[in-house]
C-alpha cells in the first residue's frame, strides 16, 4: 500500500515538475534563481509545490507579475522556497551519501546540516544573490549569513524528526534505491518548509531577506523594464500602463504607492528596518535554536539516533 501510494505521488510529482519548469523557465518574468528554486522545490514536494507556485508566483496575466507577488505572504513564501531549494538540496544529497556509507544516524544529521547550510549559503544565497547585493561575493556572503542560518535552523527543525522517526521504523526508508527513502525526504522537506515559513515572514518583513522579484523591474539578464516597454511600444504603439507604472522614474508617486512594486533598494537591500532591534533578532535566533533542539529531542525519543542502516535489518517493516 505504501509503495503504491508513493508510486502515484511521484508520478504526480513528475507532472508537477514538468509544468512548473515549463511555466517558470519559459513564461515567468521571475528572477532566474527563483525559477530554478521553484523547479527544485517542486521536485521535492510534488503537487503541493506546484500548487504553491500557481497561487503565489505564476503570472496571472500579461505584465501582472510585479503586482501579483507583492503581498507579504507571497514574498515570504518566495523567500522560503529560495532557502529550501538550497538547503534541502544539500540535505538530501548528504542523506543519500551517508545512507550509502552506512553511517550512524547522528553523524548523518550532522553531515546533512553542514552540507545543507553550506550549499544554501555559498551557492543559493551568496553566489546567486551577489549581483543584487553590489556584485561582491564576499559582501553577499556577509549579508546573507545570519538570515540563511536562521532559516536553516527552522528547516532542519522540521526535517530531523520526520527523517529519523520514519527511517527508524522502516529499514527500507534508509535505502537510497527505495521509493520510501525519497518519500521520507519529500515529507521531511514539506514539514521543514512549514516550520521555516514563519521565520521567513519575519525576515522579509524586516528586510533581512528578499522575497520574489521580476526581471522586468530589477533588470536581470538584460530583460529590463525599459527594454520590454520599448519592444511593446514598437509593435503596438503603446506600452501597458501596468508596466509603465512599475518602471522607476516613469510612474507618478501615487501610481507607485498604489502598486507597491518591488524595486532595487526595497526588500533586496536586506537591511534592518521598521524599528527592528538587536533584541528582536536575538529573540528570533533563540526561537529557531529552540525549534531545532526540539526536533533533535523528538528524533532522540524514537531511539534512532544511534542506529546505522546495517543494524536496521532487525526492525519491523511497514506494509
Amino acid at each position: 500500500m505504501i509503495d503504491t501510494t508513493l508510486t502515484i505521488w511521484f508520478i504526480l510529482t513528475a507532472v508537477s515538475v514538468a509544468y512548473v519548469a515549463w511555466d517558470a523557465v519559459m513564461r515567468n518574468p521571475e528572477l532566474t534563481v527563483m525559477k530554478y528554486g521553484w523547479v527544485l522545490v517542486t521536485l521535492y514536494t510534488g503537487p503541493i509545490g506546484a500548487a504553491l507556485y500557481v497561487l503565489s508566483c505564476e503570472e496571472p496575466g500579461p505584465f501582472q507579475h510585479e503586482v501579483f507577488i507583492e503581498p507579504l505572504w507571497k514574498q515570504a513564501l518566495g523567500s522560503t522556497i529560495h532557502c529550501l531549494a538550497g538547503d534541502a538540496t544539500g540535505i538530501i544529497v548528504a542523506a543519500a551519501v551517508t545512507a550509502a556509507l552506512g553511517l550512524p544516524m547522528w553523524l548523518d544529521l550532522i553531515g546533512e546540516y553542514a552540507l545543507g547550510f553550506a550549499f544554501g549559503l555559498l551557492v543559493f544565497q551568496a553566489l546567486f544573490m551577489r549581483n543584487m547585493l553590489g556584485g561582491s561575493y564576499a559582501k553577499a556572503l556577509q549579508r546573507t549569513l545570519m538570515p540563511e542560518w536562521l532559516s536553516m535552523n527552522a528547516v532542519m527543525a522540521g526535517m530531523i524528526p520526520v527523517m529519523v522517526v520514519l527511517m527508524t521504523h522502516d529499514m527500507r526508508a534508509m535505502e537510497v534505491t527505495s521509493l520510501r527513502f525519497w518519500g521520507v525526504m519529500s515529507l521531511a522537506t514539506l514539514v521543514g518548509a512549514i516550520i521555516a515559513y514563519p521565520v521567513n515572514v519575519w525576515l522579509v518583513a524586516v528586510g533581512l531577506k528578499h522575497g520574489m522579484g521580476s526581471v522586468r523591474v530589477l533588470g536581470a539578464g538584460g530583460h529590463s523594464l525599459e527594454a520590454e516597454a520599448e519592444r511593446i511600444r514598437a509593435t503596438s504603439g503603446e506600452a501597458p500602463m501596468g508596466l509603465m507604472a512599475a518602471m522607476p522614474g516613469r510612474a507618478t508617486l501615487a501610481e507607485k504607492d498604489a502598486l507597491k512594486v518591488q524595486r532595487p533598494g526595497d526588500s533586496t537591500e536586506m537591511s534592518m528596518k521598521g524599528g527592528t532591534t538587536f533584541s528582536q533578532l536575538t529573540a528570533v535566533t533563540v526561537l529557531t535554536l529552540i525549534a531545532l533542539g526540539t526536533g533533535i529531542v523528538l528524533a532522540g525519543l524514537s531511539g534512532g539516533l544511534e542506529m546505522v542502516p546495517t543494524e536496521m535489518g532487525n526492525m519491523p517493516v511497514s506494509h
